[in-house]
């Protein structure tokens, strides 16, 4: 078995592509109609392997209220990178919010940034020995 997806809950589904594609970089994987409220949509990092993320629009007020918090303020989602500063840079050009500087621990490097609705999440750049 392998995890393919993971469910990140959304506003809406335009807004939703429009960062992860352009913001983050990622690819738009699908984006199926299932009904006329619902759509499939994935996206993942380019290039990258392993998860990618299920964008699913909120479809009552429970889940509208965990948009943006889905894990109580945790960091929820990794992203690592083999051009970290470049990245960084990138993603800030772009209008992503880092709310914690660069760092250095003993993986690598790390920084954690809020994706369009506040969720935390970390950008890793793996140190060599890591």
């Amino acid at each position: 078995m392998k995890l393919v997806h993971a469910t990140l809950v959304v506003r809406e589904y335009d807004e939703a592509i429009e960062f992860f594609t352009e913001a983050l970089g990622f690819r738009l994987v699908e984006d199926t109609p299932v009904d006329a409220a619902k759509r499939w949509v994935v996206v993942a990092p380019a290039g990258g392997e392993g998860a990618s993320l299920l964008l699913a629009r909120a479809a009552n007020p429970d889940q509208e209220a965990r948009i943006g918090s889905q894990t109580g303020g945790r960091v929820a989602f990794f992203l690592r990178t083999d051009d970290f500063q470049g990245d960084v840079e990138r993603m800030e050009d772009s209008g992503v919010v880092f709310v914690e500087p660069p760092r250095s621990e003993r993986y690598g490097m790390v920084a954690v940034f809020l994706d369009l609705y506040g969720n935390r999440w970390d950008l890793v750049g793996r140190s060599a020995t890591a």
